[in-house]
């Protein structure tokens, strides 16, 4: 089976704009997250959209879910997330298996709540490329040069730019390998995960990558808040 795991857990530390997470602040008509939920539903692959949300705003969710889309009630399920976005995808994988059993035939595509303009191609991709690969991410060439430093006060390198890119998500997984890799981890190993990608990084398992958009932004602060604004009403300043 295809699940869907729009991941909604974030506290909204970095906004500084309102006294909600900003997954659920109003994005013309609607909430961020609605945005992204309906995304997933126009995806016919998906057997069931999964939703992991801070336990202190499951109801509220509930609510959201009533009163934008109601039709679809039945497609979604609501689980509380963890405490990092892997946490979360366990969660989420607890509830599935609780509902729908263990398979390996399931696969999961993970996004962030607040990327709502995911596109229909993205999350086909990446199922399709899931259903080869096992491991998916998606992602856009680095378009400004990247450079690393270690003290944040002088240059350590500058990468070939070539061979940078921009995560983003969704990221897809088959089920029983993403558990595996996590549950092989030592402790220290799990400190140093960004991402669920990064599980299969550290334990050398190929992820293949699907090609994102500059479009699919990430809503983390009051300028990308502003940029979404605008993308939404079709421009740009």
């Amino acid at each position: 089976m295809i699940f869907g795991a729009v991941l909604a857990g974030g506290t909204g530390s970095r906004m500084h704009i309102a006294d909600m997470p900003k997954q659920f602040l109003m994005l013309g008509e609607k909430p961020v997250v609605i945005h992204t939920i309906e995304k997933f539903l126009a995806c016919a692959y998906f057997d069931c959209i999964y939703i992991g949300v801070h336990p202190d705003w499951v109801g509220y969710m509930f609510d959201l879910i009533s009163k934008y889309i109601p039709a679809f009630e039945n497609q979604l399920e609501i689980v509380t997330g963890g405490s990092d976005r892997n946490e979360s995808n366990l969660n989420i994988i607890g509830g599935i298996e609780e509902k729908f059993g263990q398979s390996k035939e399931h696969v999961i595509v993970t996004h962030d709540s607040v990327r709502p303009f995911v596109t229909l191609r993205i999350l086909e991709e990446n199922v399709a490329a899931v259903l080869k690969y096992n491991a998916v991410d998606t992602v856009v060439p680095a378009n400004d040069t990247i450079v690393t430093s270690k003290d944040g006060e002088e240059i350590y390198e500058i990468p070939n730019r070539s061979f940078m890119y921009q995560g983003q998500t969704p990221q897809s997984f088959r089920v029983s390998l993403l558990k595996e890799l996590y549950f092989s981890l030592q402790e220290e190993e799990k400190k140093i995960l960004t991402d669920a990608c990064k599980i299969c990084v550290v334990r050398n398992y190929p992820v293949h990558l699907v090609n994102g958009a500059d479009t699919n932004i990430k809503i983390t602060t009051p300028g990308d808040y502003k940029i979404a604004q605008a993308i939404l009403g079709g421009k740009l300043d």
